[in-house]
């Protein structure tokens, strides 16, 4: 039996049971002050960690990372960007080419993954076939010559946390998907590892299924007080379940925040764009002042917002506002801060309706407004309207 998958976890499926068994920390009570110190104290450093493949083209450059003990932080980023090399270099499958990788003080870089005592969740979980249930949780213990009695007072309390203890005899092919997830679980419990990594535990499932799981896991992350590292291309997954998130592009974290000051405050165009839906307004910047500028457009009118990279005059820039922040008013009404603007198509979304207009300087936005907007019913194709805008809102990029 290979030693390594007593520290390594592979776990996915379509049900994580909540769990009210472990004693740790809840996240919860770090949010409200009650462990403020723990929120402060790092677990996981990453020190001028650099990866390459062929000796030419670094996929992780330059990477300075801390990582906070109980904290969600999800690896945010397309293909390519360099997050899920980072994951695989915490978990051992991958070594760093430069820099430091340390986990509660202690160097990684030379250490193999079944030393690291970090769980691993992947779209795949691997029961072995010809043990129980039982014996399947029991195994990491068993490598690190854990006592019988211990063993089975761990696996007992494992499996009631999963609500699985009925099954502790049968084999994983007389359990569903779900129940076997579920073991997955329990085995990547059982040893208490420091760091739980997950690799897109979620993408091979449906629409339904997954935002459910969504909420189980940040459920269960609370309850249990480990550390979550997610990796993940999905916006939504992000927002919905992290503490903070890095977004990867290219192998630099283009930006590090909580998930609301991301969403509200993108440090750059790629954030921006990468983080929820939004619309770019295109011109040069007027008048700088007190963090604030205004981008005068082609046709000649201008929006006021934040001066986020504190751009001079002249200089052409790019605007960038969520679509739901973004007033439908009757064209000559009046806007605080707003252009003009033709109503092109109208499209029903359930919840709401999506507007699409277009401007007179060639740009194209949407507006989102819920179904009971006041201004909705008398709206049609072709329609003038003028586009508000709070200043904060529209934030000015290079």
């Amino acid at each position: 039996m290979p030693a390594f998958l007593a520290g390594i976890v592979y776990i996915c499926g379509d049900k994580i049971l909540e769990s009210t068994t472990v004693k740790r920390p809840p996240l919860a009570a770090v949010r409200n002050g009650q462990q403020a110190a723990a929120k402060r104290e790092t677990l996981v450093e990453f020190r001028g960690v650099k990866k390459t493949y062929d000796g030419e083209n670094l996929v992780v450059k330059q990477l300075d990372l801390n990582i906070e003990r109980g904290e969600f932080l999800t690896l945010l980023g397309p293909s390519g960007s360099g997050k899920t090399t980072c994951l695989m270099m915490l978990a051992g499958f991958e070594f760093p080419t430069g820099g430091e990788i340390r986990l509660d003080g202690k160097l990684l870089n030379k250490v193999p993954p079944h030393k690291r005592d970090i769980g691993m969740v992947f779209q795949n979980y691997a029961l072995f076939p010809h043990m129980t249930v039982g014996q399947n949780v029991a195994y990491p213990l068993q490598v690190r010559k854990v006592d019988a009695a211990t063993r089975a007072d761990k696996v007992k309390r494992a499996l009631d946390m999963v609500q699985m203890g009925q099954f502790a005899d049968r084999y994983p092919a007389q359990l569903s998907g779900g129940q076997q997830q579920r073991i997955a679980l329990a085995r990547a419990l059982v040893f208490d590892p420091k760091l739980v990594l997950m690799d897109e535990p979620l993408g091979a499932l449906d629409k339904q299924l997954r935002e459910r799981m969504q909420i189980e896991l940040k459920d269960l992350h609370q309850r249990l007080g480990v550390t979550f590292v997610y990796v993940t291309h999905d916006q939504s997954e992000a927002l919905t379940m992290s503490d903070r998130v890095a977004v990867f592009e290219h192998g630099i974290i283009q930006q590090l925040a909580p998930v609301d000051q991301l969403y509200e405050q993108p440090d750059n165009q790629f954030v921006a764009g990468f983080i929820g839906d939004n619309n770019r307004f295109h011109g040069v910047v007027e008048t700088p002042d007190s963090g604030l500028c205004r981008l005068r457009m082609q046709d000649g009118s201008s929006l006021l917002g934040v001066n986020v990279n504190g751009l001079g005059a002249g200089h052409a820039a790019v605007g960038c506002v969520r679509p739901e922040r973004i007033r439908l008013l009757a064209r000559g009404a009046a806007a605080s801060n707003g252009v003009a603007a033709r109503i092109t198509s109208l499209i029903y979304f359930g919840d709401h309706v999506r507007v699409r207009c277009a401007l007179p300087n060639g740009d194209e936005c949407f507006v989102k407004l819920t179904l009971n907007d006041p201004a909705l019913p008398g709206l049609s194709e072709g329609t003038p309207v003028s586009l508000d805008i709070e200043p904060t809102h529209l934030r000015v990029f290079i």
